[in-house]
């Protein structure tokens, strides 16, 4: 994909997203850079917020395939992945698709359903792969999940451990809206739904071709080194047991470049980083028992850091 195409792509998503949610730009802007750089969304925030409304309203602007599973305590991994089923006429195991083939998976309230069912989809968001009976069936890219969780209620749910979340690239919270927002989403609401209204404005093969094209984004030396200094900072932190893997590393790096392709730019810049920090590294972070909660722990972890890292300073888009 040509880089005025790739530029122009998150403006057209947000934009029509913009349609359905209400003063939400920044979350927004969030969840397709997440996307568009090949990565999977967690949004978590008390009920009514949002979540699941975002979720289907980038869905319904892509024109790409989307199955939603309501994860429940009963749910089981088949009812995610599907299961062989016997064949009486062919007298054979045939092999039924669960709703994880498809492009989009809204994984709805993925934090009530219990740890075997929640693992189900460990293989298929990491290798983009289903295994059953020993049989291995790829996924159709694209393939990303957005999941939602509410993190207040904890009766009758089961915590995301951390090696699943580390397979989400972001997670964001929602937030309550402004009185003059909560004004627009009335006006806005009390006629038709707008969600039903909403158009496609962009093919699952752009997506998938935009995933493939990011990397042309230029990242220099010294933003590369802001980005390492900033993840082995975590690892040492005061309060903090287990600090940011090379994965996050990585996945801070390229939703860098997809936000600087979003804001017109081709090379990335330390404010990019900054964006970034916390909803690519905050869910990565293990903080020690007793100190806060682990996310807002987290958040104050990252706030440190950055503003004892000193950001780059040179003209970096003279050097791009």
């Amino acid at each position: 994909m040509e880089l005025q195409q790739l530029m122009a792509l998150p403006g057209k998503l947000i934009e029509n997203i913009s349609k359905v949610i209400v003063g939400k730009d920044d979350v927004i802007e969030k969840v397709v850079v997440a996307v568009l750089a090949g990565g999977h969304v967690l949004l978590e925030d008390v009920p009514g917020t949002g979540k699941t409304l975002l979720a289907r309203s980038l869905a319904k602007s892509l024109a790409a395939g989307f199955s939603r599973v309501q994860f429940t305590p009963d749910l089981l991994p088949a009812d995610i992945t599907g299961a062989s089923i016997f064949n009486q006429k062919e007298n054979v195991f045939e092999f039924k698709r669960g709703p994880v083939f498809t492009h989009i998976l809204l994984a709805d309230e993925i934090n009530r359903a219990t740890p075997r069912s929640q693992s189900a989809l460990l293989e298929a968001m990491e290798e983009h792969q289903v295994t059953s009976d020993g049989e291995t069936y790829k996924l159709e890219e694209p393939f990303f999940v957005i999941a939602t969780q509410n993190p207040v209620e904890t009766q009758g749910t089961f915590p995301l451990p951390e090696a699943q979340l580390d397979r989400f690239l972001v997670r964001l919270s929602m937030g309550y809206p402004s009185d003059e927002d909560s004004l627009e989403i009335l006006n806005r609401f009390k006629g038709a739904d707008p969600l039903g209204a909403l158009q496609s404005v962009a093919t699952a093969q752009e997506l998938y071709d935009a995933q493939c094209s990011f990397h042309q984004v230029y990242v220099s030396k010294p933003v590369a080194q802001y980005m390492i200094e900033i993840v082995t900072r975590t690892r040492s932190f005061e309060g903090v047991s287990l600090g940011v893997s090379p994965r996050g590393l990585q996945a801070l790096m390229r939703t860098c470049q997809v936000l600087a392709l979003s804001r017109g730019r081709d090379y990335v810049l330390p404010d990019d980083v900054k964006a970034m920090a916390l909803p690519v590294l905050g869910h990565r972070i293990m903080m020690r028992r007793g100190i806060l909660g682990q996310k807002e722990g987290a958040a104050g972890v990252i706030a440190k850091i950055l503003e004892a890292v000193p950001a780059p300073t040179e003209d970096l888009e003279q050097e791009a």
